[in-house]
């Protein structure tokens, strides 16, 4: 909960502009004005009639479920929607669109006289899918498995293109063989030198997968930065075709916490990357009739950012946001709701809390990031999982944190209490201490030791 104002009413062009000039400030107070988890509301002087602002602090979700959890995703939603009109957090032209199609959606199902339907998917009893998925087990079947098949690691390989950027250089991407095994991208010259040794070797443990895509103009790239001793490595590469991309990147982003695809959840990620290209994909599927634009209406202001409501007029902006609607026009309320709250976390700037004028520090549900100010790109990944200590000094209000290999970083904040700082560590590894059971039971004390401070 923080001290920040919540806009209820439904969103306009003006009151979105007002909120979001300058986009920088409004991100930094809404990081710095957390209230302190470990004091009561009157120790911090809230007064009564006083507005605050609910909101999911952490950005670690466990598995929402439709059928449990409609309450929170529509808050989840709400904080998404808001977070995106506000430009809290970047996206491109393509995914603002595809975002504005979905409000759409969910406004018209809202509005409908079903507004309860929760999903399309048929309703399968848990405790029956085990019993299933034991029997085909038992009968010698192909049924998924909890334990991973550690035994025989699938890999990838084929012919993608390279681009290392350097300065004073305009050279283009550069075709080359690749192989992805373990948590390890390996390239060749061509497909015949790649049983000897590959001219480069990428150690994907701990970096960053950043997307490069623009699904209309056909370019499906990923961005890898690579922690090294000296910073990040920063690597392009692009793939020919939106099911080669899924693989990879999928694959990369297993790599980047440590896993392999022999994983079972490498599956569900390229079947959620795939679909997640389907709907940024402005073009309507075949046999569908193009939306008859006098026949809507449509506030299309209201479902974007004014950056890009500026940019086109009323009449285009609606045309782009129906074309885009038809690849989701079938969903039901709380899919879509989903849809747009998975988009968001897919988003390279999620879950990054800290401004990047004011400070050099993010914090991500899984990892501290150090970020350039003059260009606001990431210069070091430090993860919560090679983390050995941090310890606060609340003196001279200074956090020093130290990591394997004997790294340590030691800093003091500017712009906000070093409190704010604590309290998302310590939130974050406690997160990470829990498991999916939903029957778990939370432990207060734990979570308080944890974020509580020098109290």
């Amino acid at each position: 909960m923080s001290k920040a104002p919540s806009p209820h009413t439904a969103p306009r062009a003006p009151v979105l502009a007002a909120h979001c000039s300058p986009r920088v400030m409004v991100k930094s107070r809404e990081h710095i004005s957390w209230l302190d988890s470990s004091r009561s509301l009157m120790e911090q002087d809230i007064q009564e009639n006083e507005r605050l602002l609910l909101r999911f602090k952490y950005h670690c979700f466990f598995d929402l479920n439709p059928k449990y959890d409609a309450v929170r995703i529509t808050q989840l939603y709400e904080q998404a929607r808001w977070s995106i009109l506000l430009e809290e957090i970047d996206c491109t032209e393509e995914e603002m669109l595809m975002f504005a199609s979905l409000q759409y959606h969910i406004c018209k199902l809202t509005m409908s006289s079903e507004p309860n339907d929760l999903s399309n998917e048929q309703d399968v009893d848990e405790v029956e899918a085990a019993l299933s998925n034991l029997e085909m087990t038992l009968e010698g079947g192909n049924a998924d498995s909890i334990l991973e098949d550690i035994t025989d690691i699938p890999k990838l390989a084929d012919s993608l293109r390279l681009f290392r950027p350097k300065r004073l250089t305009l050279k283009p991407y550069k075709e080359y063989w690749f192989v992805f095994k373990d948590t390890t991208i390996s390239y060749y010259k061509n497909k015949e030198a790649s049983h000897g040794e590959p001219i480069e070797q990428f150690h994907l443990r701990g970096c960053e997968v950043v997307p490069d895509v623009n699904v209309t103009e056909k370019k499906f790239g990923i961005k890898l930065l690579i922690p090294v001793a000296d910073g990040m490595n920063e690597v392009y590469i692009r793939c020919d075709n939106e099911k080669q991309y899924a693989k990879w990147k999928a694959a990369c982003i297993l790599a980047s916490k440590g896993k392999t695809m022999a994983y079972s959840s490498y599956k569900q990620e390229v079947k959620s990357i795939r679909s997640f290209l389907q709907m940024k994909s402005l073009a309507p599927t075949p046999g569908q009739t193009a939306p008859d634009l006098d026949s809507m209406e449509m506030n299309s202001e209201c479902f974007v950012s004014p950056r890009y409501a500026k940019k086109y007029k009323m009449k285009q902006l609606t045309t782009k946001i129906l074309e885009a609607h038809q690849n989701m026009s079938s969903l039901s309320l709380m899919d879509a709701k989903m849809r747009f709250i998975e988009a968001w976390q897919s988003l390279p700037e999620f879950g990054i809390k800290g401004s990047k004028k004011d400070e050099i520090l993010g914090i991500s549900f899984n990892r501290l990031i150090r970020i350039d100010i003059s260009t606001g790109t990431p210069t070091t990944t430090l993860r919560f999982s090679n983390m050995k200590q941090w310890n606060v000094n609340w003196e001279i209000k200074q956090v020093t944190i130290d990591f394997d290999q004997g790294i340590s970083l030691a800093f003091a904040c500017l712009s906000c209490d070093c409190k704010v700082v604590h309290e998302y560590i310590g939130g974050y590894i406690f997160l990470s201490t829990r498991s999916k059971d939903q029957n778990e039971t939370l432990d207060e004390e734990l979570f308080h030791k944890l974020t509580g401070g020098q109290e």
